[in-house]
């Protein structure tokens, strides 16, 4: 069972610092008691050619942005398609409205992830919930993750070379 106490968790750091290796630790920890996705790279040999979103619930995986996307919305290289988050948003909305206590795990909150107005949403709703929450988000500024930051409910972790292997146990025993 998780604690009511403050119980909303923000990972942030340099990229390649172990984030989403957080959010993978945590989820295996927990194994059914945890909700969520997490950002994986789609690679070709040594080449990064995209991203995939992948559900801690049920393994689905589908394409978030790619190199070969055409596609308005673009990040760096990649083409992004933010509907594909729709199945993924669609499980963490029905994991927030379950009754039952779940850890909500979300990597990430980023540049990419922001193009879905629904995926704000269900930030703002996971936030808002009584389920724990620990998500990764960017560190570079921007206006809804400043905001988020920011919210009194919520406890900023800076994720580093000399603490990430400490820090995913140091918040499941928060959350405990």
């Amino acid at each position: 069972m998780f604690s009511e106490k403050k119980n909303k968790y923000l990972i942030t750091g340099k990229p390649g610092t172990g984030k989403t290796t957080a959010i993978i630790k945590m989820a295996e920890e927990l194994k059914d008691e945890a909700a969520g996705f997490y950002t994986a790279e789609i690679r070709e040999g040594k080449s990064r050619r995209g991203f995939e979103i992948v559900s801690l619930s049920s393994g689905k995986r589908a394409p978030l942005a790619h190199v070969d996307f055409k596609s308005s919305k673009r990040v760096g290289k990649y083409g992004v398609r933010p509907e594909n988050l729709r199945p993924f948003l669609d499980e963490l909305e029905e994991a927030i409205n379950d009754r039952g206590r779940r850890l909500l795990l979300l990597d990430e909150i980023g540049k990419m992830e922001l193009f879905s107005q629904k995926f704000k949403e269900i930030v703002l709703n996971a936030l808002d919930s009584y389920h724990p929450l620990v998500a990764t988000i960017t560190a570079r500024p921007e206006p809804f993750c400043n905001n988020l930051k920011k919210r009194p409910e919520v406890s900023l972790f800076e994720l580093d070379y000399d603490n990430r292997d400490r820090i995913p146990d140091e918040l499941l025993d928060q959350i405990r």
